[in-house]
């Protein structure tokens, strides 16, 4: 049996389309010759001609939030409580064993753009794949916004999960799902829409809002999905650890036994 490594997450890069504008990160590269003053600062008497091949280090500085590039959601992100009125957990509260599990993937790449996916579309593409839901699955979406990634439509490509899709998830025992868009509702470009002839709030960040019920956390900005199968494979996704977080950075890899 071979085992096939699929890295699903984006790079955290500058300068391109992966957020809203006013929310990209910014990375400052720091290369060999840039470090060669700071290396000598911690040496007195070394100068940058007496460093190997006249070479310091080379590092980044980020200007970056915790939901840029993919990244893992925790409940405390939706809300301040989940599971119906519960202190809601941060990222390093995360249970382990939410985020390396059987992985199942929904196409969902031909709805229409800003479309809300119901608890039935999603019901229907179980039947259609033959999976059976298992508690702690994780759930992945693929949708027309992963092949758009860094482009200036990023962020407002793809359908996105609605309340009832999400509880459709979360009531049978999924506690991380994920998408390839920029968020896991529909972009809000359509949602301000449908806001400006409803006036209904409760219609704003309703997937994630669902976490105020039972509490889940979700990965943002997936990448290559349509290289998955539906099944058979298993996802690793275990968020960087920081301190009182609404999230965390995670190289998310899918993993199959061939």
């Amino acid at each position: 049996m071979a085992r096939r490594l699929i890295d699903i997450s984006v790079a955290i890069t500058s300068g391109i389309a992966s957020d809203p504008p006013g929310m990209e990160p910014k990375i400052q590269y720091i290369d060999h010759q840039d470090s060669r003053a700071e290396v000598c600062r911690y040496f007195p008497g070394l100068t940058p001609q007496d460093l190997p091949d006249g070479e310091g280090w080379a590092m980044e500085r980020l200007d970056i939030t915790t939901h840029n590039g993919t990244h893992v959601d925790a409940p405390y992100h939706y809300a301040s409580t989940m599971d119906e009125g519960q202190r809601a957990i941060t990222i390093d509260e995360v249970p382990l064993e939410w985020c390396f599990q059987r992985g199942v993937k929904l196409d969902f790449r031909h709805l229409p753009n800003g479309h809300v996916v119901s608890a039935a579309e999603i019901a229907d593409e179980f039947a259609r794949i033959g999976h059976t839901l298992q508690p702690l699955d994780i759930v992945v979406i693929n949708t027309a916004a992963g092949a758009r990634y860094g482009e200036p439509d990023y962020v407002s490509t793809g359908c996105g999960m609605g309340r009832e899709a999400t509880l459709y998830l979360t009531s049978r025992g999924v506690r991380v799902c994920g998408t390839d868009a920029w968020s896991w509702d529909a972009p809000f470009i359509y949602t301000a829409a449908r806001y400006a002839a409803s006036h209904d709030a409760r219609i704003i960040w309703e997937g994630h809002k669902a976490g105020r019920e039972i509490g889940y956390c979700q990965i943002e900005k997936l990448s290559n999905l349509h290289q998955l199968p539906s099944s058979g494979f298993m996802v690793s996704c275990f968020p960087v650890k920081i301190a009182k977080a609404s999230g965390g950075w995670t190289r998310a890899v899918a993993i199959i036994d061939e």
